[in-house]
């Protein structure tokens, strides 16, 4: 196992009491926690504020934030402010969002590579407190800078981390950034191709695959009677396959599967409906792209994610008792 640890938390629950479980993660020598951002529930930014004024050590970060709903001065004004409340906790988790999500709120994902570029490009020169003048194919700025009026003016110190999934985001991701969030609903060996493809895009910038920081979403339902652990994340399955195509794709899902789930599922999913749905999903699926079953089975899986390059478990409790699962993967 790693011995770096981080814990994910999305919208299906109170958000007191994922100031909790925060709290006692930090306490238990976790390293990070995630805040997700992903369909049209909770944004990432609130509640990340909200961690990092209740702890003192652990890191936070988005995971992930889209680079196209808000303006690149919000965008780096956000994670200033957020590292004005936490110097140095600070992580910029950012993806480029899918279809038919962006598309029904009215958003075209022209070139989405070049976006991503122009969006990390931006930011770490406004996080460096310069001055800047960009005009690109997606962002125009003329002459902008982070107007510090209380605090530090000094550069800020936010890694960025890019939620890759295809090859050439994910090659990109190795040359630009710090590092890559990989992609969850995934077997353990979707990795190794996912390095060597990070590898190629490091050597555009100098570097080597292991200069790339490779934290990995790992579906983790944890619980003393393995059936029900297996249940919840069969559950959690049933949605994302449907809704996020390319998780089903990453993850090798027959279209046919895909087909039987979303014929069954509206938007939003109700969860009569997902329960009706959810016998579709194969239990060796379960089995083979998360992290489900009593504490020592989800240990072993985890394990096998971090055998193939990930460098920090983030653990996504699929249901069920989040304590557990914290308990299961403690560092102290």
């Amino acid at each position: 196992m790693s011995d770096r640890v981080a814990l994910y938390l999305q919208d299906a629950h109170d958000l007191r009491d994922g100031l909790e479980w925060v709290k006692y993660a930090e306490d238990r020598g976790f390293e990070a926690v995630w805040q997700a951002e992903s369909r049209l529930v909770r944004d990432a930014i609130v509640p990340m504020a909200a961690y990092a004024a209740v702890t003192n050590h652990i890191k936070v970060g988005s995971g992930v934030i889209n680079n196209w709903t808000r303006n690149i001065g919000l965008l780096a004004a956000t994670y200033l402010t957020l590292d004005d409340l936490a110097p140095g906790r600070i992580i910029c988790g950012i993806g480029a969002w899918w279809d038919p999500l962006a598309k029904n709120v009215g958003i075209d994902r022209r070139k989405p590579l070049e976006a991503m570029r122009e969006t990390v490009t931006v930011m770490k020169r406004l996080l460096n407190m310069e001055r800047v003048t960009f005009h690109g194919e997606h962002i125009h700025v003329d002459g902008i800078e982070l107007d510090v009026v209380h605090g530090r003016r000094e550069p800020r110190d936010v890694p960025i981390y890019i939620g890759a999934t295809g090859d050439k985001m994910m090659e990109m991701t190795g040359e630009i950034v710090d590092g890559v969030v990989l992609n969850y609903c995934v077997p353990p060996e979707y990795n190794i191709r996912a390095l060597e493809t990070l590898d190629r895009g490091a050597k555009k910038s100098g570097r080597r695959v292991e200069d790339i920081d490779r934290p990995q979403l790992i579906v983790c339902s944890v619980d003393h009677d393995h059936d029900k652990a297996i249940d919840a994340s069969r559950q959690l399955l049933t949605h994302y396959l449907a809704q996020q195509p390319h998780i089903a794709k990453a993850s090798g899902v027959s279209d046919e599967v895909v087909a039987q789930i979303q014929s069954i599922l509206g938007w939003p999913a109700t969860h009569e409906q997902i329960e009706k749905a959810k016998h579709f999903v194969p239990i060796d699926l379960v089995h083979k792209i998360t992290a489900s079953g009593t504490p020592e089975e989800a240990r072993v899986k985890v394990a096998e994610y971090v055998k193939n390059g990930c460098t920090c478990p983030i653990l996504y409790s699929a249901g069920g008792d989040v304590k557990l699962l914290i308990d299961t993967f403690a560092q102290k």
